[in-house]
């Protein structure tokens, strides 16, 4: 069977955005195949992603990072990104929630170098890329239970997401969390983590990217009230362990 075109995958992309309730204005569809382009050729350089087909990053990246719209809006909302690597799934969100004040946090200071050129030559606003790990960045003055959403696509469980995430969601916000189909026994062992920390499940979104067999949980999870000042613990700890 033939790859598809270029045409072929960008119309792809666009009835599975569509299929989320977003139309891809033509700002929009320019600024992902400008990211497309920006993200291969650093690739090159660095190690960003495993995903370098045309066809495969628009839909297990930008498609990916943008189905959070099935479970809420991002509009004006403020987010932040944790452990955001090459940019997902912060950056395709703020591509199409322009409205949207996105912070994208990585603890490799090349990433953030590679954010920084990216969101300038995209000529993105409202969008700042930082140095840091979560554990050390929830003490930095203005950051601490500040964002209306928090999100991940990073691989750790759901016990050491909810310690890193939750503290930055402000109560009555949300962390989401990007997870495969082996998801409820995860789900189970961070129960204990995510009263402790101040959230409660809301959600547990699951469905098949569109066009596609790829299998998606988003785990929405709201902030009912604060998180003790304890929590997150020093890097490192979160991980050795994890609240169960």
């Amino acid at each position: 069977m033939a790859a598809p075109t270029r045409k072929e995958s960008i119309e792809k992309m666009q009835r599975a955005m569509e299929s989320f309730g977003i139309v891809l204005e033509d700002t929009m569809l320019k600024q992902f195949m400008q990211y497309y382009e920006v993200l291969v050729q650093t690739n090159k350089v660095m190690n960003l992603t495993a995903i370098t087909e045309f066809d495969e990053v628009l839909m297990k990246h930008f498609v990916d990072s943008v189905s959070l719209a099935k479970v809420v809006s991002c509009k004006g909302q403020s987010i932040l990104d944790i452990g955001t690597g090459a940019g997902f799934p912060g950056v395709p969100l703020k591509i199409v929630f322009p409205s949207a004040r996105v912070t994208l946090l990585d603890a490799l200071q090349k990433r953030v170098s590679f954010l920084q050129t990216l969101t300038g030559d995209l000529q993105l606003e409202d969008i700042r890329a930082v140095h840091g790990r979560a554990e050390e960045f929830a003490a930095v003055p203005g950051e601490r239970e500040s964002y209306d959403l928090v999100v991940s696509r990073a691989v750790s469980g759901l016990p050491v997401l909810a310690e890193l995430m939750l503290p930055f969601v402000a109560v009555g916000g949300k962390m989401i969390a990007y997870k495969s189909a082996e998801v409820l026994e995860e789900l189970e062992s961070a129960q204990r983590a995510i009263e402790l920390l101040g959230g409660k499940v809301e959600n547990v979104e699951s469905f098949s990217l569109p066009e596609s067999d790829i299998r998606r949980v988003l785990v929405v999870i709201s902030k009912v009230k604060n998180t003790p000042g304890k929590y997150p613990r020093r890097p490192g700890i979160p991980e050795k362990k994890p609240i169960l």
